[in-house]
């Protein structure tokens, strides 16, 4: 692509990073996003646009080359859904046509939209996709409103559990001293928050992307596995097998991003940099107790 000039709708824990690596790596960059510019951490290079996405004009978007949704609901319910990801996405697929310099517009949807629960393996090619709950239904609906406004235009990312050092569900059930007994073979997948960063600035600005991403590290795992992994790292007691379920459930995601963008290519790499991350913190802690 040319001269870039890039748009990111969203300035959440993923929206926000995502402007700020744009702009640290010396690309133009406006964040978009509805409070004040003085709530949100941004590169000082970094443009910001105060603006509700579903009032964006196409003056207002006339000079953007690509622009991201990455976007999360007001309140997780079906209708939460609804009003963020489905209605921004048919809102800019009405202003298609009026956007000549929009090369790409980039949509951050879910692997929720695979209703797949027997263990299957899925990827890129996996159709049809048959999402099971309400929510995801509306995910895959504006993920086709983009599609349908926008064609080739249209690149959609799907990231699996998103995991991070603040985001530690996974860890907080390891330290519970009275687990609750996990079922054998649900599988699981995820990928590091720092990594999805890295995915999406890469799609926005390499010259050839796929028309489809499954945002997910290199190594499903079930939740059983991860559990008693966690629970010998830190030294507390692994989760026992619950009897009464011995179906296999869950999916098993094929990732389709390239291995070099990926800092944490499986899970014991991205919790272990958490466990290292944790300590070090606790160590910096006490030494200022001191």
């Amino acid at each position: 692509m040319s001269t870039q000039n890039l748009l990111i709708i969203g300035q959440g824990d993923i929206g926000l990073p995502v402007t700020n690596k744009l702009a640290q790596d010396g690309l133009n960059v406006t964040g978009l996003a509805r409070r004040e510019r003085h709530h949100y951490d941004l590169h000082p290079k970094a443009k910001f646009l105060q603006a509700d996405a579903l009032t964006l004009s196409a003056e207002q978007l006339q000079d953007f080359t690509a622009l991201a949704i990455i976007v999360t609901p007001d309140e997780y319910s079906t209708s939460g859904y609804h009003d963020s990801y489905l209605a921004i996405s048919q809102h800019l697929a009405t202003l298609a046509d009026k956007l000549p310099n929009l090369a790409r517009i980039i949509f951050i949807s879910s692997t929720g939209v695979y209703g797949q629960d027997n263990g299957a393996w899925i990827d890129e090619d996996t159709t049809p996709v048959t999402p099971e709950r309400e929510a995801s239904q509306v995910i895959l609906q504006a993920e086709q409103a983009l599609q349908k406004g926008f064609g080739a235009k249209a690149i959609i990312i799907r990231p699996s559990g998103i995991y991070g050092r603040k985001r530690l569900m996974r860890l907080r059930k390891a330290r519970e001293p009275q687990k609750e007994p996990v079922a054998a073979a649900h599988w699981s997948n995820r990928i590091m928050d720092r990594d999805l960063v890295t995915i999406i600035a890469n799609v926005m600005t390499i010259s050839m992307p796929k028309p489809l991403y499954i945002a997910t590290d290199y190594a499903p795992v079930t939740t059983f596995e991860l559990g008693t992994w966690l629970s010998e790292q830190i030294d507390e007691v692994p989760p026992a097998i619950d009897d009464s379920k011995t179906a296999v459930t869950g999916k098993r995601l094929h990732s389709n991003i390239p291995l070099a963008w990926l800092n944490y290519p499986d899970w014991q790499v991205g919790y272990r940099d958490i466990l290292q991350y944790q300590e070090q913190h606790q160590h910096n802690q006490e030494e200022q107790r001191q």
